[in-house]
């Protein structure tokens, strides 16, 4: 029954080159078929599992100006900052609430070894950034300072620990030095300025195996594995999450290979995915903002590659896993585009359109249908670097449209997911057919309903009838994201593009839910 209840009926991810089934023949022959009204059941009486606040953890890895320029100035003036981190940024991430980062990477923490990064600064080695670009990483942030920063967001702290080409020596003697409350590298942490120890809530066991991470096979992936976090030990009295190098994309062999013979000393298991439109090859070739409807469809099919995804990796999770201890961490995923042009190849920096908005909601909604199994996720990147939350320039700063549907979410940090029953029309361009609703429900902890939907097709407007099942609200409030171009972007000089307006489409009556959703929109409802 709750899987039943769980699924979106309309959710059917196609492979680009592979046959339409025949409704969705039906929808590509049929112009007129995504005007047809979208119907849903939110189930208020049937709660759900909690909609993680891990979910909206963000990633800032030792790449391009994500980390220098981006949120680190030091002792340039002209910045405001506090201890080196520039107040406007800081400030934006305080204001979502930013729950964890992830940090050093990355392919970056594939070679970071935590002692260059730590002590007076002008004895740091400076060292070449092998996997970004070449240029120099003078390590001038390192662990007390990436300690400082999740503090003034008020972040909890995700390490990702070098198994590329470091020891578990090096990585227990990193554990012991941030969290040891005495002995010899708690002396040391002290005379570096930091006399207490610090907590550790979370611990990558290295970083994509399969790739920069070592390039290695399953089964030895798995036994490494193993190995190093037999070395990853707490405190007495406190625990150390554990999270394993999962899978790329769709390498369920990985999955079952590591669940099976490493399930039981891990906690959580990642899993990595990009949306990367375009014909394929790599890097990817895409534009950012320069694309047709054909590279909107494109996008958002390759998006919705995450429900499939998701729900492959969590049913062999589920085989050797029954009660759902070890959860999932999708800590990589977003749009990669192309560079922008004039900018460092390997800095991957990308505008953020309102495309990347609807990719950001759907696959935050995906994860609300699997949050029983999804704990974490982990949006590829903070600032500056692929679909970030925040872009700069000097002393300016831009919120991205993606910065703005995290913010419209919010609320969904630690409520209660409400299922719902979704029957959407589809949308269509040229061979790419997607659902044009995608939906999403949450009671949060003081009681208050919300309800997402995006709306996907860049034409039409549709309607939303939705019945409320075990609910009673007598008014509906929201706001609504949306633009009048498909490659609508923010930038310094028009900061205010795509952002949240007030959104006044929403009707309750006889309860019922009617929601008039724009075209290429996505809505946030708050029920009363």
């Amino acid at each position: 029954m709750k899987a039943r209840l769980y699924a979106l009926t309309s959710a059917l991810v196609l492979a680009v080159a592979a046959p339409l089934p025949s409704s969705a023949q039906d929808a590509a022959s049929s112009p007129a078929a995504s005007a047809k009204p979208a119907t849903a059941t939110i189930h208020g009486d049937q709660p759900g599992p909690t909609y993680d606040r891990r979910i909206f953890t963000q990633f800032a890895e030792h790449l391009g100006n994500g980390i220098y320029g981006g949120l680190w100035v030091g002792n340039d003036r002209k910045i405001p900052n506090t201890r080196g981190f520039r107040n406007d940024v800081v400030g934006a991430l305080k204001d979502l609430g930013v729950p964890v980062i992830r940090w050093p990477g990355g392919c970056f923490a594939d070679e970071y070894h935590w002692r260059e990064g730590i002590g007076a600064k002008n004895k740091r080695p400076i060292k070449i950034n092998t996997h970004w670009g070449g240029v120099t990483e003078p390590n001038s942030v390192g662990t007390h300072e990436f300690m400082d920063l999740t503090e003034q967001v008020g972040a909890e702290i995700y390490i990702s620990g070098n198994v590329g080409n470091g020891s578990p020596q090096e990585m227990a003697e990193w554990v012991e030095y941030i969290t040891s409350p005495a002995g010899s590298l708690a002396d040391e942490r002290a005379k570096n300025g930091h006399k207490a120890a610090w907590k550790l809530p979370y611990f990558g066991i290295g970083n994509e195996l399969w790739g920069c991470g070592g390039n290695m096979k399953a089964e030895y992936a798995a036994d490494v594995t193993r190995r190093y976090a037999t070395f990853v030990k707490a405190p007495a009295g406190t625990k150390i999450v554990k999270i394993a190098s999962g899978a790329n994309g769709d390498d369920y062999n990985w999955t079952e290979v590591m669940m099976r013979e490493a399930g039981e000393q891990l906690d959580g298991l990642s899993l990595h995915y990009y949306t990367v439109p375009g014909g394929g090859g790599w890097p990817p070739r895409a534009s950012a903002t320069e694309f047709d409807e054909a590279g909107w469809a494109d996008t958002l099919a390759k998006t919705w590659k995450m429900e499939e995804l998701v729900t492959r990796h969590s049913a062999i999770m589920d085989k050797y896993d029954p009660k759902k201890r070890v959860f999932l961490a999708v800590d990589e995923w977003g749009t990669w585009y192309a560079q922008d042009p004039g900018t460092h190849p390997g800095f991957l920096r990308q505008q953020n359109s309102l495309r990347d908005a609807l990719v950001a909601a759907i696959n935050l909604n995906i994860f609300a249908k699997h949050a029983d199994r999804v704990k974490m996720s982990a949006i590829a990147q903070m600032v500056n670097v692929l679909q970030a939350m925040i872009l700069t320039d000097g002393n300016k700063m831009v919120l991205t449209p993606t910065y703005h549907v995290f913010k419209m979410y919010k609320p969904y940090m630690d409520g209660t997911v409400l299922p719902i029953e979704l029957t959407s029309p589809w949308y269509n361009k040229d061979q790419y057919v997607v659902p044009a609703v995608s939906a999403s429900a949450v009671r949060d902890k003081a009681g208050v309903v919300h309800v997402a939907l995006a709306n996907a097709d860049p034409n039409r407007v549709i309607t939303v009838q939705a019945a409320l099942s075990g609910l009673t609200a007598s008014g509906v409030t929201g706001q609504v994201l949306t633009a009048s171009a498909i490659n609508a972007v923010n930038t310094f000089d028009q900061p205010n593009a795509v952002a949240p307006a007030a959104f006044t489409g929403a009707q309750l009556a006889n309860g019922q839910l009617n929601v008039t959703l724009p075209a290429k929109s996505v809505v946030m409802l708050t029920l009363q």
